[in-house]
């Protein structure tokens, strides 16, 4: 297993993260600094990330968390905003954790965190089939969208979705000037949401995740996180 799979599957950040950790010369394997590329392991080292020995996790652990607009879902970002993993070890979860998949700055609800990274790609995998729910709040006319079409699969700018359903909150002829939607993907490429209702000359303003397979937001607040079974 290559190092920066290693890290991953411990929790410790993702794959991409961990080859900048690495790079950076933050990862040490048994007291000797890494540089690029990762190197393949036995299973036998020592391997430090600034100077704590990791390990994989021995129980997995799956918290709910609901992601509250404008927190940023990375380990480290080069704007300085505020991430999701910086504002829950402010409000106490000591826990290392990762996260399943991600929420854009200004997309809110369930985001599940884990301190094992074999559970997220999982979760993660187009292969589990884990649906993912949205409420969505758009400015327009939604007679635009072509619901059947979307339950084909489409393609944007040269990538490929597959079925997306959408279901009006109202009905179909509503005129407002915002409506809600209930989104159902299967995926959840990045921006996929918004790029789909570009496509149909929509406004996002609003994005809420409500269940991710089968875990829930519940009742949770913007900003409050539970534990929860590891469901798989």
């Amino acid at each position: 297993m290559r190092l920066n799979k290693f890290l991953a599957l411990a929790g410790v950040c993702s794959r991409r993260d961990a080859e900048k950790l690495i790079s950076d010369g933050y990862v040490s394997i048994n007291g000797k600094k890494v540089t690029p590329p990762a190197p393949l392991l036995t299973g036998n080292e020592v391997v430090k990330v600034n100077g704590k020995v990791v390990t994989a996790a021995t129980e997995v652990k799956v918290w709910a968390f609901y992601k509250p607009s404008g927190l940023v879902t990375t380990h480290k970002d080069e704007q300085d905003r505020l991430t999701v993993f910086d504002y829950l070890k402010e409000q106490g979860l000591n826990d290392r954790v990762i996260s399943v998949g991600r929420l854009d700055l200004n997309s809110e609800g369930l985001l599940l965190l884990t301190n094992d990274g074999g559970f997220a790609q999982f979760a993660e995998s187009p292969k589990t089939e884990w649906e993912r729910v949205y409420r969505v709040r758009v400015f327009g006319e939604i007679q635009n969208i072509d619901f059947e079409k979307l339950l084909d699969g489409i393609t944007i700018d040269g990538i490929n979705y597959r079925t997306v359903v959408i279901e009006p909150e109202q009905d179909f002829k509503h005129k407002g000037k915002n409506a809600w939607l209930r989104v159902v993907l299967k995926e959840g490429k990045n921006r996929e949401i918004r790029k789909i209702m570009e496509y149909f000359n929509l406004q996002v303003n609003r994005l809420i995740r409500i269940n991710y397979g089968p875990y829930s937001l519940e009742n949770l607040e913007p900003g409050e996180w539970k534990e929860v079974n590891p469901l798989i």
